[in-house]
């Protein structure tokens, strides 16, 4: 059996409409910018900005976003081709086994299950932190967290979990409403703190506005260095052009959703037009909040001001500027941006996991729907399940920086994709194409792999660990059990289907 065989397009259409493993389609391209919105303004937009530009890019943090912007919307172009052609459930991962084959596909897969695994649990983690904040602030005395023996329950994040699990498993429609108005309340207080922050800007904090180029305090050790400066033997450089680059690749996590957007294809009206439209309407919102956020925040308060913080926010700024009241807005904001963020991620990683479980890499009866909701009930449930646990009973510092590689890699393929499929089926109908391909395609996946290199080590190893339990999976059961290696041989077929 060839590790490099495709699963044609025509055969993806018409698995989406099987009976009993098929999704309601619901939703329309505001429902997706909105979701957009939901899934990339989080606590990034209070805190990845400051980071980046007290520690890497100085006030030039601006230029980072643009570049991460930049990169983003290139990578998201190819997206939205792939799923006006493939408008169907798995992202990434289904537009790959059309054009690069099956052992890519998987790989991609299970990038995609890292990415939406580890973005859930991080960020449910938070929501339970910024809860507790935000009862400290309104004077609630209720502790989040619970002691069972020796074990410590964050009971914040699992509740949070459950609750849009469930919202999920009663349908598309109904969680997307949920996340609409949450989603207008959180811009709402983002645009409070943009204006609020414009009126403590000085000019002469945005000079210099590329810092030169220096060593970090310490060195920094092999681990945390990254991959780029390790290949190279060169010294790890903080500020200057390259600190722009670090820059990016750090508030890149900032963008990561768009992605996600994508693998609710089988749920969209029309999604020729309407993907496309979404997709896109969503990262233009998202992009010049954050370019305003991040004038604001190095406008208001110098990057050596933001550096003496062991924690830089932009919370931190508006301390520093006398304005703690503005802070404490900011934790509500950051609490109502999480809640939305969640509920994206949990929907993504079903809809990943049921592409797999329907292509047989994984047991077939993971993606039956329910009849009644044309939900993925039992997938939701262990998505669910899997996030709170991990939320609620571990320290979740590791996975943080694993969100951004797993992205990145499926970025990386899926402009790879656009290009192959052009050739191989110049036929089908695309409902948007990629101006100026292969140009903008391979600058895709370059300026991805690119930022991919600016990880650290330790991010590339634990990656590297990862994709070896990936291949694990795939040789042990995967490859013997696909549809696509099955479809001559009616009996294994069947006993696939029933997860044998």
């Amino acid at each position: 059996m060839s590790l490099m065989r495709t699963k044609s397009i025509e055969q993806s259409i018409r698995d989406s409409d099987e009976p009993g493993h098929d999704l309601k389609r619901s939703l329309n391209a505001w429902d997706l910018a909105i979701m957009g919105v939901a899934v990339a303004v989080g606590a990034g937009i209070f805190s990845v900005g400051a980071n980046a530009a007290a520690n890497y890019a100085g006030p030039a943090v601006t230029l980072s976003f643009v570049l991460a912007a930049v990169t983003c919307g290139l990578a998201i172009m190819c997206y939205a081709e792939f799923a006006s052609t493939i408008p169907v459930a798995g992202s990434a991962y289904t537009y790959t086994y059309a054009t690069l084959g099956e052992l890519l596909a998987w790989i991609i897969g299970w990038d995609l299950i890292l990415e939406l695994l580890a973005a859930g649990a991080v960020i449910a983690k938070y929501w339970g932190v910024y809860l507790s904040n935000v009862f400290s602030l309104f004077q609630v005395d209720v502790p989040t967290t619970l002691r069972l023996g020796p074990v410590a329950f964050d009971w914040g994040p699992f509740v949070i979990v459950a609750v849009f699990t469930v919202l999920l498993i009663l349908g598309t429609r109904l969680s997307t409403m949920v996340n609409n108005v949450f989603t207008i309340i959180k811009v709402g207080i983002v645009v409070f703190v943009i204006v609020v922050g414009f009126t403590f800007v000085k000019a002469e904090n945005f000079t210099p506005f590329v810092p030169p180029a220096q060593t970090p305090a310490g060195g920094g050790s092999v681990l945390t260095q990254s991959l780029l400066s390790f290949l190279t033997g060169s010294a790890p450089a903080q500020y200057g052009i390259f600190g722009i680059f670090s820059g990016a690749a750090l508030v890149f996590f900032a963008f990561i959703g768009f992605d996600v957007v994508a693998t609710s294809a089988e749920e969209v009206k029309n999604p020729q037009k309407n993907l496309p439209r979404g997709i896109f309407g969503g990262l233009i919102l998202v992009s010049v909040l954050y370019i305003l956020t991040t004038l604001a925040l190095t406008g208001m308060s110098s990057y050596q001001d933001l550096a003496k913080a062991e924690n830089p926010s932009l919370a931190t700024a508006f301390v520093q500027v006398g304005a703690p009241w503005a802070a404490q807005v900011i934790s509500v904001g950051i609490l109502i941006g999480l809640t939305t963020v969640i509920m994206v991620l949990l929907m993504g990683l079903a809809r990943v996991l049921l592409a797999l479980s329907r292509d047989g890499l994984l047991p077939r009866w993971l993606s039956a729907t329910s009849a009644r909701h044309k939900t993925p009930v039992r997938l939701q449930l262990i998505c669910g399940a899997a996030v709170a646990l991990i939320a609620a009973l571990t320290d979740v510092a590791w996975l943080e920086e694993m969100i951004n590689i797993g992205t990145l890699s499926a970025f990386v393929l899926v402009s790879i994709g656009v290009v192959v499929l052009r050739r191989k089926r110049p036929d089908l109908p695309r409902g948007y194409r990629v101006p100026l391909s292969p140009g903008l395609p391979i600058l895709s996946a370059v300026l991805c792999f690119y930022l991919m290199l600016n990880l650290a080590v330790e991010s590339w190893l634990r990656f590297v660990v990862w994709l070896v339990i990936g291949f694990v999976i795939y040789f042990a059961y995967g490859r013997r059990h696909a549809r696509v290696g099955l479809m001559n041989d009616p009996v294994r077929t069947r006993l696939a289907d029933t997860g044998r």
